[in-house]
């Protein structure tokens, strides 16, 4: 029942935000309302919202998105026995994203930033066991780091008299307070978007449930960084726009080499998630925010979905993600199959689906800036193992033999998840072209030579090829990555990233601390400290003990003592 209540309630949302977005685009029209709350010697305290066409936009694909997940939760989470509370998890979670949305305010973003934090720490360790709890305080503790970024950009924007960053940032560009704001603002969305050297806590974040997953990754919580810095993106400096499009750029090639040689399907799809961050990062870095944006929320369509598919085909196999279990799941589940095969061609920007609008329009666009060979090599490289990941995973679901068990039993039978997978397919193959026409009335002119415009098709098709070539498996035939197996585990753990930042910062001071305890809490100190304290005393209170027993021999040599000392002083 709380399922369809909050399913009505965001979907309905949802439209209502995305007509009067469309009204504000087309006006050009923007909205601040300010609440009066409380004055604090002689400083007003203000809840501030903001409503234009962008915060709009951005929080109907959120509604819209959550509203599909909640629906498809109610069948996919039917077995938990508090299906009440995980529901309302994710309202709190749409619901500080959608605060985080519509602030111009640092203060009111950061109770969105950090209600994000505190209810994506306890979704992913919601099936308790150590595996979820490690992966949370990974993510929690990773995004701490971004959270006291935001805490000190609030306390140094006090110079300006208030929070509201959007007053600032056009005639404050070059101001060094503002810069230093700046780089703290990308510190925090670099945490919260697991770029470089922050990406390890985005595969393991995949603990959580499947309809998490599918809100985390697709217009929730990665997204947030991406929006504060497309918010802030008029106060940048140039020479901070190198340093962050050379991070953007290596954090997009690292995740596309990661999820050519992963196995767990979730976790290949998480890794194609950092992977599109980095290219939205990457062409905002390039100073094109409105092609990020457009990026950000195409990306949120097809990138829900394909989440959702993957959590229907790991709840009909009983909990297995390993794709070398899952040869020829389009006999058993055709329907979810399909859904899955159009998201990745999206995802790839197969001509015409929705992920091309955004997809080539960002790569010609790249193409007519000035850039050096660099970025050129790693963003067309980049796009070529986007399509090497997507072939490759489509090729171990779809062909091969049944790889599961001798009873396979894989069905379509839940209408339920099918439903609210449904609700998104049309905006995947519709929407990019659609939304595109909004956003864009004047369309961009891009004026390229023939190789240029065919080379992010060639990029596509040669992706395909050595996806097929990477991923190729028979009797007696070894995989192309078991040949190189140490280069292999470097890659896909994502140059030693999960590593470095939990056992890599934490084995030294472990380590001290198990010496220290042996040498001095357990040496030196046990013998001189409480223990050998606690046994003098013992010994003491035993010996008067046995003079408060009453026996008669123990008065006798009292009696004979007692007489000495008299005699002594008789003498």
């Amino acid at each position: 029942m709380v399922c369809l209540i909050y399913f009505y309630l965001f979907f309905i949302l949802s439209l209502f935000s995305f007509l009067l977005g469309a009204y504000f685009m087309v006006l050009d029209y923007t909205l601040m309302l300010e609440y009066y709350l409380l004055n604090l010697s002689s400083c007003n305290v203000l809840m501030t919202i903001l409503l234009d066409w962008m915060s709009l936009m951005f929080m109907s694909f959120v509604l819209f998105i959550s509203s599909m997940v909640i629906f498809y939760s109610k069948d996919y989470m039917s077995g938990d026995l508090n299906l009440n509370r995980f529901i309302l998890l994710v309202v709190m979670f749409v619901l500080s994203m959608v605060l985080l949305i519509i602030s111009p305010n640092l203060i009111s973003i950061l109770l969105g930033w950090d209600g994000l934090g505190l209810v994506s720490y306890c979704l992913v360790i919601y099936y308790q066991n150590v595996k979820s709890f490690n992966a949370g305080m990974l993510t929690a503790l990773s995004n701490r780091i971004g959270d006291v970024a935001l805490l000190m950009s609030i306390a140094w924007l006090l110079n300006y008299g208030s929070w509201n960053y959007i007053y600032y940032l056009d005639f404050m560009k070059g101001d060094k307070i503002m810069e230093l704001i700046s780089y703290l603002i990308v510190l925090a969305a670099f945490t919260k978007s697991a770029q470089i050297p922050f990406s390890s806590w985005l595969p393991a974040a995949m603990a959580a449930p499947t309809p998490v997953s599918a809100l985390v990754h697709s217009s929730t919580l990665v997204t947030a960084g991406v929006y504060l810095l497309i918010r802030f993106n008029f106060s940048f400096s140039p020479v901070l726009m190198g340093l962050m499009l050379f991070v953007a750029s290596m954090t997009m090639f690292m995740s596309g080499l990661g999820a050519n040689l992963e196995f767990d399907l979730k976790k290949i799809i998480a890794l194609s998630t950092l992977s599109q961050l980095g290219l939205m990062l990457t062409i905002l870095f390039l100073g094109e925010w409105k092609l990020a944006f457009f990026h950000l929320l195409i990306h949120a369509l097809f990138k829900a979905l394909l989440f959702m598919c993957a959590g229907n085909m790991i709840h009909n196999m009983h909990g297995c993600q390993d794709i070398r279990f899952m040869g020829s799941v389009i006999l058993q589940m055709p329907l979810t199959c399909a859904f899955f095969n159009i998201c990745n061609m999206a995802l790839c920007g197969f001509p015409f689906f929705s992920g091309f609008y955004s997809k080539d329009l960002i790569a010609e666009s790249m193409l007519m800036g000035s850039l050096n060979l660099y970025i050129f090599m790693v963003f067309y490289f980049s796009i070529g193992l986007t399509v090497m990941y997507s072939f490759r995973l489509s090729y171990y679901l779809l062909s091969g033999d049944l790889n599961f068990w001798s009873f396979h039993s894989l069905s379509e039978k839940s209408y339920v998840m099918l439903k609210g997978m449904g609700g998104l397919i049309l905006l995947v193959i519709l929407g990019g072209s659609s939304f595109m026409w909004i956003m864009f009335p004047v369309p961009y002119f891009i004026y390229l030579p023939l190789f240029l415009k065919l080379l992010t098709l060639l990029m596509v098709l040669l992706g395909m090829w050595l996806g097929y070539e990477l991923g190729k498996f028979d009797i007696n035939y070894n995989l192309k990555s078991y040949k190189l197996i140490n280069l292999s585990m470097f890659f896909s753990s994502m140059w030693n990233m999960p590593a470095i930042s939990t056992l890599g910062i934490n084995y030294y001071p472990t380590q001290s601390g198990n010496l220290y305890y042996k040498l001095v809490d357990q040496g030196w100190f046990e013998y001189y400290g409480g223990l050998n304290l606690a046994t003098q005393l013992s010994k003491l209170s035993g010996f008067y003990q046995f003079f408060s027993n009453n026996h008669l021999k123990i008065y006798f040599s009292l009696l004979i003592i007692w007489m000495g000392f008299l005699m002594m002083n008789i003498f």
